[in-house]
């Protein structure tokens, strides 16, 4: 579904597009490319997927390539992640020379969109390389990095350090998630989409349809869990937090949905150890879904009462801003981008075990007209600081600094 700038002026208002429409003015015809490791799965194509052709809206040829990877490429890209997020996770040298090698076929494929390209956008570790294999480079080259690399584990960052040195410009989604680097930083915060399937509002015959698909009793307080399957994301916890408030809540219901990403190898080792948590337990939905499961996604959170991401690790959740939008209170980890969007007792709770987040969902649950305003609270939070509108703003900023001359250590464009 494509969705023009003018239909988000109903959200925003006129003068956020008017301001839009201003800043590309500099950048019509300029050619841009965005490089990542999946085109669905996760947030990162999500937002891409809404980023790329309101660029080009505005004028701006914008594409989108996608690299390809066999078992141990990912394998050794998961291995990033993890250890990027501070897990001691040792490389081999036969993954490292993979992930070498992945690259530059890759880049061999894309070299013709990125060789004339005025700006290029690597997203996070696994195209990283793409820059040593393109010296002569016409464009500005950025790093754009979703992950927290605030305390990575040293051996992994120095490895890729060697690769990211040498970009124009790196993008970090919070000033701590960042490390030192030799060319200017850019703060830029994920968004959701408020037209997406995922977002829109949904009749209510169609909520109730996808709650009785799944088996969920509408009549029963629901709290709900959104993520891939991903140990950093914790649904073990989740699990354990509902079983401990299901003692003072006994008609509670818990749903874990999400899916996997083609990059993601370890999901299915992960999602096993969430069934065997729930075990024979029928107000436990454990649900495996598709990655365009947007409209499903989207009910679910609207059928909740709460939303969780109980995540020990996170780089930004942006199931915590699709949750809040649907004015839902979230409890959330204490970690990462969740802290930037739940503020204690105002739109929801942050939480650093599985014992908080049982104690806040009991608290929440006792005091309806607290969860009632806390959801006006979140919702009203989102549309001011987390719509894709911002995002692209703060995108075309960065464009036009990185090509008029911008030299600032670190620029923070929210």
């Amino acid at each position: 579904m494509s969705v023009t700038l003018q239909e988000y002026a109903k959200i925003t208002g006129d003068a956020v597009i008017d301001q839009l429409v201003q800043l590309s003015k500099t950048l019509k015809g300029k050619k841009v490319v965005h490089v990542n490791s999946t085109r669905v799965g996760g947030g990162v194509a999500e937002i891409l997927d809404k980023l790329v052709p309101l660029m080009n809206e505005l004028g701006i040829e914008t594409s989108w390539e996608v690299i390809n990877g066999d078992a141990p490429f990912y394998q050794c890209t998961k291995g990033f992640h993890n250890a990027l997020q501070g897990d001691t996770v040792e490389i081999p040298d036969t993954l490292l020379k993979v992930y070498e090698s992945t690259n530059q076929e890759n880049f061999k494929r894309l070299k013709p969109e990125l060789k004339d390209a005025d700006i290029v956008i690597i997203h996070d570790p696994q195209p990283a390389p793409f820059l040593s294999f393109c010296p002569g480079r016409k464009g500005k080259w950025v790093w754009r990095c979703h992950i927290d690399v605030s305390r990575p584990y040293r051996p992994v960052w120095k490895y890729l350090r060697n690769f990211v040195v040498g970009y124009d410009a790196s993008i970090f989604s919070l000033d701590v998630f960042s490390q030192r680097l030799p060319h200017p930083q850019y703060l830029i915060s994920p968004s959701i989409d408020p037209l997406s399937e995922k977002n829109i509002d949904l009749p209510q015959k169609e909520i109730v349809a996808t709650c009785h698909e799944h088996k969920i009793d509408m009549n029963r307080p629901l709290i709900t869990q959104v993520s891939r399957y991903d140990r950093f994301k914790d649904p073990i916890g989740v699990v354990h937090a509902f079983q401990l408030a299901r003692k003072f809540v006994p008609d509670l219901q818990l749903v874990l949905a999400g899916g996997g990403a083609t990059d993601d190898p370890e999901g299915e080792a992960v999602l096993n150890e969430v069934y065997a948590a729930a075990g024979d337990d029928k107000s436990i939905h454990v649900l495996l879904l598709p990655s365009d499961a947007h409209r499903t996604i989207n009910a679910l959170q609207r059928a909740s009462d709460i939303v969780l991401q109980k995540s020990i690790k996170e780089g930004f959740g942006l199931t915590v801003t699709e949750a809040m939008w649907k004015g839902k209170p979230v409890i959330g980890g204490n970690v990462g981008g969740i802290r930037l969007q739940v503020h204690n007792h105002h739109n929801g709770f942050l939480v650093d075990t599985p014992e908080g987040a049982a104690m806040r969902i009991r608290y929440l649950y006792f005091n309806r007209d607290i969860m009632a305003e806390m959801g006006k609270n979140a919702h009203r939070f989102v549309l001011e600081n987390f719509l894709i509108t911002r995002h692209l703003r703060e995108y075309l900023t960065l464009m036009v600094g990185l090509l008029h001359g911008n030299q600032s250590d670190r620029i923070e464009l929210g």
